[in-house]
């Protein structure tokens, strides 16, 4: 009995001081802790310059009360999420095909290649006079404006992900008498993974930043729509509460990917060769 008691208490004593529990505990107390700096920095920025400025954290709630009876906002929160996801779901299913052919396709790479960092060094912006002419202002025109924006990144960075697989592994899978498609499924898309990972949150986020350039350069309207009137009309407090919404939306979808990704990369590693 004793001998029971006493291992169920060293197992305590093991799970109570396990390295991974105790990382994650330190990672939130510290992420808790920026938090309260951030909160207090940003209250000490408002006291000094004034509400006029910069809204208190406190006017930030109570506007974002007041926001949340407003119907207006759950109409722009829907318009900026379905123009988001649809550019950003459309660069997705774009680039990253297109990237994996590049690094498979060695001389199809090398014949894009060039092409592609024109592309990605050539401002986004530049090319919403054309998308007005040919697409209007309607949601067409701003899915593609953040097409555009979050595409190359995808692109490159699968690409990348391709050309930098591990070149003992893949010698290995040919001399076990693998094939060039198993070499392909089986060793390079996989090592290509958190390059794709990495392009898609990079991708994420400049998707977002399009999507309210679209919505303020097109037909004003969603979150880009409801910034501009904040901000012309001087009411920051609302306007914080969009720009927080916005930054929301972004922290969700980087959390989202990272869960992805550690789905993908258990599932790669049950079926490895």
């Amino acid at each position: 009995m004793a001998g029971n008691g006493l291992g169920r208490q060293d197992g305590l004593d093991q799970s109570d001081f396990d390295p991974s529990s105790r990382r994650k505990m330190q990672i939130t107390l510290w992420r808790v802790f920026v938090a309260m700096v951030l909160i207090g920095l940003w209250w000490l920025v408002a006291f000094y310059l004034g509400d006029n400025f910069i809204p208190s954290p406190y006017e930030t709630w109570v506007s974002a009360l007041k926001l949340s009876k407003d119907p207006a906002l759950p109409a722009a929160l829907s318009n900026t999420m379905f123009v988001f996801l649809s550019g950003y779901g459309l660069a997705i299913l774009f680039a990253i095909p297109l990237g994996l052919m590049m690094g498979g396709l060695r001389m199809f790479g090398a014949a894009l290649e060039p092409y592609v960092d024109a592309l990605s060094a050539t401002p986004r912006v530049s090319f919403i006079p054309l998308i007005i002419v040919f697409l209007g202002l309607g949601f067409e025109a701003k899915i593609f404006i953040v097409f555009l924006g979050a595409v190359m990144p995808i692109l490159i960075n699968t690409y990348a992900g391709v050309l930098n697989s591990d070149a003992d592994l893949i010698e290995m899978a040919r001399a076990a008498g693998a094939t060039q498609a198993q070499v392909f499924r089986k060793v390079m898309l996989p090592g290509a993974l958190p390059y794709v990972i990495a392009g898609m949150r990079v991708g994420a986020g400049l998707a977002l930043i399009n999507t309210v350039v679209a919505e303020l350069y097109t037909a004003v309207g969603g979150l880009g729509g409801l910034l501009s009137i904040y901000g012309n009309t001087f009411r920051m407090g609302p306007y914080f509460v969009i720009v927080l919404l916005l930054a929301f939306i972004g922290l969700l979808t980087m959390q989202v990917l990272r869960f992805i990704e550690r789905r993908l990369t258990r599932g790669y590693s049950r079926h490895s060769i």
